[in-house]
């Protein structure tokens, strides 16, 4: 604390002391005070309050947005995808808060019910091209080859407690087993470039998710062999007899 100026529970007496304080700011910072007691100035800042409706944010989308057109994910010809991919980097929240901060600092409205119809359209139309531009940007990055890949699972639960065909009760690593949930397998390189994700139904095993998504992601990118590393509990006697048999090493890691 450099200064105590005063108190009060006054507000006439408030008001005096705020006026003690700028000026004695002034006084110690030597600072010149910018004035506006011309009439001219007064209705110059008055017609930039009335112009001034929307405050956009440039910097994600000059820096973010390159790198997104970089990548090739300027592919996937949906100005949503885009939105969510840098909003999702600088603004990490729920899909309401995400629509909030799109309308307020991008000026773009779309509601939750949009992203949600949305996220369907990008699993059932998008997500193969998705996975290429990955693994190509991946493999540009390593020199043209992938041989060693890292397998995970979570669970992602829902508030909603009606079950249906993919979202159903099982072990969550959340501690919500009352919720229905979904689990999710992600296939990264090393240094954690993500190539293929796949979900599956709440209540699967989580050992038995791996050997669906290592073929799934050979099968569309011609890959002979894979070294495949992934937690000790993923690593049961029949996956690794399968990861033999299919051209897959293996190697595990305890958590």
């Amino acid at each position: 604390m450099i200064k105590t100026i005063g108190s009060s529970s006054d507000p006439a007496i408030i008001k005096e002391l705020l006026k003690k304080a700028e000026d004695w700011l002034s006084s110690y910072t030597h600072q010149q005070r910018l004035s506006f007691e011309y009439d001219e100035d007064r209705l110059f800042l008055h017609s930039l309050k009335q112009g001034l409706h929307k405050v956009l944010l440039v910097g994600p989308e000059l820096i973010l947005g390159k790198l997104f057109d970089e990548i090739g994910f300027d592919q996937i010809k949906d100005d949503l995808f885009r939105h969510l991919v840098i909003s999702r980097l600088v603004f990490p929240l729920s899909k309401l808060k995400t629509c909030e901060y799109l309308l307020r600092y991008q000026n773009v409205q779309i509601s939750a019910d949009q992203v949600y119809r949305y996220m369907d359209k990008l699993q059932a139309q998008q997500k193969s091209l998705l996975q290429q531009i990955s693994f190509e940007h991946t493999l540009n990055l390593f020199d043209g080859q992938i041989s060693i890949v890292f397998y995970d699972v979570t669970t992602l639960y829902f508030e909603a407690s009606d079950e249906d065909d993919l979202r159903k009760t099982g072990f969550s690593k959340e501690g919500k087993h009352q919720h229905p949930q979904i689990v999710l397998g992600l296939l990264v390189s090393l240094h954690g470039y993500p190539l293929a994700f796949e979900f599956f139904e709440g209540n699967q095993f989580e050992g038995h998710t791996m050997l669906p998504v290592l073929e799934a992601f050979k099968a569309q990118f011609n890959l002979d062999k894979l070294i495949v590393v992934a937690d000790a509990g993923l690593m049961s006697s029949q996956n690794l007899e399968q990861l033999a048999e299919k051209d897959m090493n293996s190697s595990s890691e305890q958590e």
